[in-house]
């Protein structure tokens, strides 16, 4: 194990994407215990609002992630600089990726259903950078031969197919396809060469006059949101926490 440890995480300088990954995954998670006693009312925690306002964890999230990603960039891969820039930097985005939807609709939605937002872009991310520290390359590098990688045309072929499969997939409605794509090409070409989904730029491009195609990508994202949308839900609450309910309509006189 630490022969494998040493040649695959230590040597090609991936220990400190390791710590940074380690200290993001358990920055968020200690974040969503603290702030859910803070809403039970439980445990010594409470919300810091010096002179009132109320001030969000992504602001020290900010300050650390600018200083662990200045103090990385400065110390290379290796070294206890390197690692120790990494924690700091991980623990800043842990910070702020926990808060991002209300950085995306600039209001405080962190228990509503946008809060939703936050716990899918963390897990997201975390899935990516999992994905690289096992070696995935962007648009498929990885998958080249050692011929292939000498040569140029060979790389920029790869990267110029694998980048036209990652932006159909995006222009289709599929971004979390397009997404992982970019590290893993069969998902990027799975999603480009599916049904877009009706309320994409590509369905009202393509399908504005394609009847039968533009019902069937209505009744196949339908069928998907159905499937999908309880798991989906029930898992985002085990992780972050269930939103706020919505206040019922009050009744007309």
């Amino acid at each position: 194990m630490g022969h494998w440890f040493d040649r695959n995480i230590v040597e090609p300088g991936k220990l400190p994407l390791l710590l940074a990954l380690t200290a993001f995954v358990l920055t968020f998670a200690i974040t969503r215990v603290i702030t859910r006693m803070i809403r039970a009312g439980k445990g010594p925690f409470r919300n810091i609002t010096p002179g009132g306002v109320h001030v969000h964890h992504v602001v020290p999230g900010v300050v650390l992630s600018v200083v662990g990603g200045f103090g990385a960039v400065a110390s290379g891969k290796h070294g206890f600089a390197a690692g120790a820039c990494a924690v700091v930097f991980g623990i800043g985005a842990g910070l702020v990726l926990d808060e991002f939807a209300l950085i995306l609709h600039m209001d405080d939605v962190y228990w509503s259903e946008q809060g939703r937002q936050s716990v899918e872009v963390v897990v997201l991310t975390a899935a990516l950078v999992l994905l690289v520290l096992g070696g995935f390359s962007p648009l498929g590098v990885n998958d080249l031969s050692d011929d292939q990688q000498q040569g140029r045309l060979g790389v920029v072929l790869t990267l110029v197919v694998n980048f036209c499969f990652v932006l159909i997939a995006l222009f289709k409605g599929k971004a979390r396809m397009a997404v992982v794509g970019t590290l893993v090409p069969f998902v990027a070409l799975v999603g480009a060469i599916r049904l877009a989904r009706p309320t994409s730029m590509w369905a009202k491009r393509f399908y504005r006059n394609r009847h039968r195609a533009r019902s069937r990508s209505v009744l196949r994202a339908y069928h998907h949101d159905v499937r999908w949308a309880g798991p989906r839900r029930k898992f985002q609450d085990l992780i972050g926490g269930a939103p706020d309910r919505a206040p019922a309509p009050s009744p007309k006189p």
